[in-house]
């Protein structure tokens, strides 16, 4: 294990989990279950296209893509039953895991909603001059006492399966965020919704 790993809110002071900045490393094709992580899965799972997004909580293109292309693909293709989307933890920094372990702890039912504050809410936690005390905000409107808050940035376990994540991802190819496996097929970079169509319809269209 890195020393940069061993780092990781290890035992300790959740400050430090906020101030560090080296990167963090995650096992995974597009195949790979999330391991001792429920899948966030969206779609039918008999769809014809499966995507698998990576992506970080404090890196700017995915936010674009959450922002502005997602409610598009997901009301188009996922919705729909053509595309089957797994969204998994790929955290370029300690900020972004501090962020997905919350997410992780707010449970299934709200895990998406406390993604989706996260990404819309960047400048108040991740460019805030107390990220920490921003992360609690955002929490709190999530229904997360402060305790619950701290406790869950203290659970050495989640962190774990959440770099386990990342680790899977890391084999199977991806070095940047947002990178997609759209049936196996990787592309790295965010997708408008018209890319996204152009590489998906063939599939689509194909399997019927």
């Amino acid at each position: 294990m890195s020393s940069t790993r061993r780092g990781y809110l290890a035992g300790a002071a959740l400050a430090v989990a906020f101030w560090m900045t080296g990167p963090v490393q995650a096992q995974s094709d597009i195949a790979t279950p999330a391991g001792e992580l429920t899948e966030q899965a969206f779609g039918s799972e008999t769809a014809p296209v499966t995507v698998v997004e990576y992506a970080s909580l404090t890196c700017h293109h995915c936010r674009d893509f959450h922002v502005n292309s997602w409610p598009e693909i997901k009301s188009k293709y996922v919705d729909t039953g053509k595309v089957r989307f797994i969204f998994r933890e790929f955290p370029l920094d300690n900020l972004a895991a501090g962020a997905f372990m919350l997410a992780r702890c707010s449970g299934d039912m709200k895990w998406y909603s406390m993604v989706d504050l996260f990404y819309k809410n960047d400048d108040k936690w991740a460019h805030a001059q107390n990220p920490l005390e921003g992360l609690r905000s955002i929490a709190t409107q999530t229904g997360m006492t402060n305790a619950a808050f701290e406790a869950c940035l203290s659970d050495q376990t989640l962190l774990n399966n959440i770099l386990a994540v990342q680790k899977r991802g890391e084999e199977a190819g991806v070095s940047a965020t947002p990178t997609f496996f759209i049936n196996g097929e990787k592309k790295s970079g965010v997708l408008t919704p018209e890319a996204f169509a152009a590489i998906v319809d063939p599939l689509i269209a194909k399997a019927q």
